[in-house]
């Protein structure tokens, strides 16, 4: 199978959509040998944060010269983003091969009838298998949805388990109260493991606290009180949080401060657990840190940001970022949702600030709301309003109303935003 086919073949699977639970996981995983029980794992759950986490981890941990995998989703760009060591992409002759091997097991799964993985089951195989054949020191490991029924939750050998903020979102999955959802995503925590956790709404840190002591875990909990010395810019922010002293982050949004926080907190935990990582090589991690997608500036006069804010929880991060950097200019927004997620609490919270707004279809997204449907939505807050019929419309338009002050604004679905940033692109050069 070469990778054009391999690509094909994922496409089919994820035809047949998501299921939770984990009996085709550990079916799958035994059929290729458990690859998993050989690697170590950071793993991450949380609503808002985990990318972010993932990345300050990963980075750091590659500049101490730990082999170093990560496992995300969704991609913005390259669909072997997912799937890296070191911060480089997963090969497609690797990827072909892999997806050779797992698709054989799939196969003769479905022949016995033991059951049919889901596309994120599969690629999360895959990704084990890499990483075991990469000889991986630890993976950095984002759950796809929740925690105790995520695929990714077969993993036995956690280093460590980080939860990043917790909000109201995938309830029809998760459940319906914030108590439901945090119990969801601590069921990630195994035995006698540490935990860190972000600062939590108390509902959901009760919770947490809960699982850890029935677990006999040890927890660690950012503190929102050791904060000194903030400053926050798009380009560059610095702070200093308990005896880490001005640290620079380019991770832009004011709530990365926060999330570099609990890496900090996170790295505390790994040197009382016998990893060797100095303040230099955490210094440089934490500057080094990328995620494309969250508050990323990709353009200046006029300035264009992207961000994956698509809840109530990160729609306020994204609402006190831009009233942060971006005091008294006339901010211009580009929105696209999908129809399952509470967009019209995304739309209360940030319509009010914009001078204009125009609205898109997410593409190749059976679940996206419709631009006119989302304009109808918008207007109830913004009467400044209108539907665009593609991507690079509504970036034409966007363009030809700013000022070279103006802040331009793309949100609501991470789904949409790699396509937005490679318009952009094609603009300028033009």
């Amino acid at each position: 199978m070469n990778y054009e086919e391999a690509r094909v073949y994922l496409d089919e699977v994820s035809k047949y959509g998501s299921v939770l639970g984990l009996d085709n996981m550990r079916e799958l995983l035994g059929r290729l040998g458990d690859p998993q029980d050989d690697l170590k794992f950071i793993h991450i759950s949380g609503t808002n944060g985990k990318g972010s986490a993932l990345s300050y981890m990963s980075t750091i941990l590659s500049g101490a010269g730990f082999r170093t995998g990560r496992y995300i989703s969704p991609t913005l760009y390259a669909y072997r983003e997912r799937i890296q060591v070191d911060g480089v992409m997963i090969d497609r002759e690797s990827l072909a091969a892999l997806v050779t091997v797992v698709k054989e097991a799939v196969d003769a799964m479905e022949a016995e009838n033991k059951g049919n993985p889901t596309v994120f089951e599969v690629e999360t195989a895959l990704s084990f298998l890499y990483f075991k054949e990469q000889k991986c020191d630890i993976v950095v490991l984002e759950t796809g949805l929740g925690g105790t029924l995520d695929a990714t939750n077969v993993v036995k050998t956690t280093v460590m388990e980080m939860i990043s903020s917790i909000g109201m979102d995938h309830m029809e999955f998760l459940g319906g109260t914030l108590q439901e959802v945090a119990e969801n995503k601590a069921g990630i925590i195994k035995p006698h493991t540490w935990v860190v956790s972000a600062k939590q709404d108390p509902k959901a840190a009760a919770v947490i606290k809960r699982v850890c002591r029935e677990k006999d875990c040890k927890l660690a909990v950012v503190d929102p009180d050791a904060f000194r010395d903030v400053h926050y810019g798009y380009e560059k922010q610095t702070f200093t949080y308990k005896n880490w002293k001005d640290v620079d982050i380019t991770l832009a949004g004011t709530y990365q401060v926060t999330n570099a926080a609990l890496a900090l907190e996170a790295v505390e935990v790994l040197r009382k657990l016998g990893y060797s990582l100095t303040e230099e090589q955490v210094r440089k991690g934490m500057k080094a840190a990328f995620w494309r997608g969250r508050f990323s500036v990709i353009h200046k006069n006029p300035v264009v940001v992207i961000d994956g804010a698509h809840n109530p929880a990160a729609a306020k991060v994204l609402k006190d970022s831009l009233e942060t950097y971006f005091q008294g200019k006339n901010l211009h927004f580009i929105m696209g949702v999908l129809a399952d997620k509470d967009y019209q609490s995304v739309i209360e919270m940030t319509a009010p600030l914009a001078k204009h707004i125009i609205t898109i279809e997410t593409p190749g997204n059976p679940r996206a709301l419709s631009a006119g449907k989302l304009k109808e939505a918008v207007e109830k807050v913004n009467p400044s309003v209108e539907a665009a019929g593609s991507i690079r419309e509504a970036v034409e338009k966007s363009m030809k109303n700013t000022q070279k002050d103006d802040v331009i604004a793309a949100f609501g679905s991470l789904s949409f935003l790699g396509e937005l940033d490679r318009e952009v692109q094609s603009m300028e050069g033009e």
